[in-house]
């Protein structure tokens, strides 16, 4: 999802990127998150931010978590749904921005916020906040992000040094939750068409006490 003042219009750029069979982002899940799964409460209660096409919510489901996503293009949604279908996993999708979800407190075991650099800083603010308050005591947050390094390699995400992630940053913006782990690295992606090349790249795990 994208928004702030870098996106215009969040909803009609990612139907118009979703639109097609091809899946922007492949189908198979983000290589942080499927590393680090293990660190999520077995069976728990999952939430997957800004969740696309399904990649990641479908894989997590599979592994037999309780998985709510929500993304804010219906055409995304639209063919989540359908993916999730066709692999008889089993996610509550929701069309939602991420200021008009309601963030209930102490609700889900874990989080899932894979690539969720839409956002401009005051509304990453409000993001991070409203991760940090649905966790509850002893839920995971697994994030994985882009570091400004990514506007050299220009190979996924935005173009925008604003929308993207330092230690620092995600320090100060989950202060609040305990780091399990956080690390700056440079892979290889190939991630559909979306991400894919070399990538320099940040990922947290962290908990909430």
């Amino acid at each position: 999802m994208t928004s702030g003042t870098a996106f215009t219009d969040a909803a009609k750029t990612w139907d118009r990127r979703f639109a097609g069979e091809t899946f922007l982002f492949g189908t198979e899940p983000n290589a942080w998150l499927r590393e680090h799964a293990a660190r999520l409460p077995a069976g728990g209660r999952v939430l997957s931010v800004a969740d696309g096409e399904g990649r990641n919510s479908v894989w997590l489901a599979k592994q037999g978590f309780r998985v709510d996503a929500f993304d804010v293009s219906r055409v995304g949604v639209d063919k989540a749904r359908a993916f999730a279908r066709s692999h008889g996993a089993s996610v509550d999708f929701q069309v939602a921005d991420v200021d008009a979800l309601a963030w209930p407190e102490h609700v889900y075991d874990g989080v899932a916020a894979i690539f969720v650099q839409f956002a401009d800083p005051a509304q990453r603010a409000r993001l991070f906040a409203g991760i940090s308050r649905c966790l509850k005591p002893g839920g995971v947050l697994v994030l994985q992000g882009y570091t400004p390094r990514q506007l050299e390699y220009r190979t996924g995400g935005p173009p925008f040094a604003s929308h993207l992630y330092t230690e620092a940053l995600l320090r100060e913006g989950f202060a609040g939750l305990e780091i399990v782990e956080l690390r700056e690295y440079e892979a290889d992606l190939a991630e559909g068409t979306g991400h894919f090349g070399r990538s320099a790249l940040i990922g947290l795990v962290a908990r909430r006490p």
